[in-house]
């Protein structure tokens, strides 16, 4: 896929943060949008930013299982194809193995795992009719590296990352005309920290102000990132410098980063 003009895109999340800077990227590009979000509100917002671009958009949880099939065959019926998929909506949660309950561990792998991969599974037959399709799933650096009282959220993004590279590899072998890609932001200043879930110990004040302070990458230049990535098909988008970090830290020492993140948890953390 080297040129964006005319193409419908699909953005799940895109009520806010990385989503809507994604949706005005593309919007610039000369997409068709099919954008979705829980927050009516938030993607009204968004849509009245992408000017002189189509757009639809639909309220959609994508928790549902049984709503994202239905969304896929509503915008297919829209828009006639369907030609990329950005499954960017998520959470987070931040809580200790002990800490955590039943019920958060759930929420955040039905957003933030389930949710992409039924988004995938869905739009998928699409993207193959399309014959030039382009699966996007947004994982994380926390799916490079684990990190403390972020087990949950590893658990999602380290699925998301292992399910999006198997499909990439799947798409080649069987000769389909469908690229695939995985982005890893690194701190990206959006509101996810503040939408955050936490466990009962945690003090939530000092977490939002700790990740505020390594937020390093506006959601803007991580859009232009992403989008980039798309057109030079690449498998892995890294965004941000921390997440170059952070995947040169996994890929030069291997486990033994983990001393070096006990350290800065102890610091920042476990307060």
């Amino acid at each position: 896929m080297k040129d964006l003009n005319n193409r419908v895109a699909v953005v799940t999340g895109a009520g806010s943060g990385i989503g809507r800077a994604l949706a005005v990227a593309l919007a610039e590009k000369g997409c068709r949008l099919a954008l979705s979000d829980v927050n009516e509100t938030g993607l009204a917002e968004t849509a009245a930013g992408c000017s002189g671009a189509e757009v639809r958009t639909y309220t959609l949880d994508v928790s549902d299982r049984d709503a994202i099939y239905a969304h896929a065959e509503q915008v297919a019926r829209d828009f006639g194809q369907v030609n990329l998929v950005i499954n960017n909506a998520g959470v987070a949660l931040s809580a200790s193995v002990r800490e955590m309950t039943d019920d958060d561990f759930k929420w955040i792998m039905d957003i933030d795992f389930w949710g992409v991969a039924h988004g995938t599974r869905a739009f998928l037959p699409h993207l193959i009719a399309s014959g030039d399709g382009h699966v996007v799933n947004i994982s994380s650096v926390f799916g490079l590296i684990g990190v403390p009282k972020q087990s949950a959220y590893n658990a999602a993004k380290f699925a998301v990352r292992g399910f999006t590279e198997s499909l990439r590899q799947e798409m080649k072998l069987e000769k389909q005309s469908v690229a695939v890609s995985c982005v890893h932001p690194g701190g990206i200043r959006t509101n996810i920290a503040n939408a955050a879930r936490m466990g009962k110990s945690e003090n939530a004040e000092a977490q939002r102000k700790g990740f505020d302070k390594i937020a390093m990458t506006t959601p803007e230049k991580a859009a232009n990132i992403i989008v980039r990535g798309i057109l030079k098909d690449e498998s892995r988008i890294l965004v941000g410098p921390d997440a170059w970090g952070i995947d040169a830290l996994n890929r030069v020492l291997g486990s033994a980063y983990q001393p070096l993140v006990e350290r800065f948890s102890r610091k920042n953390l476990y307060v």
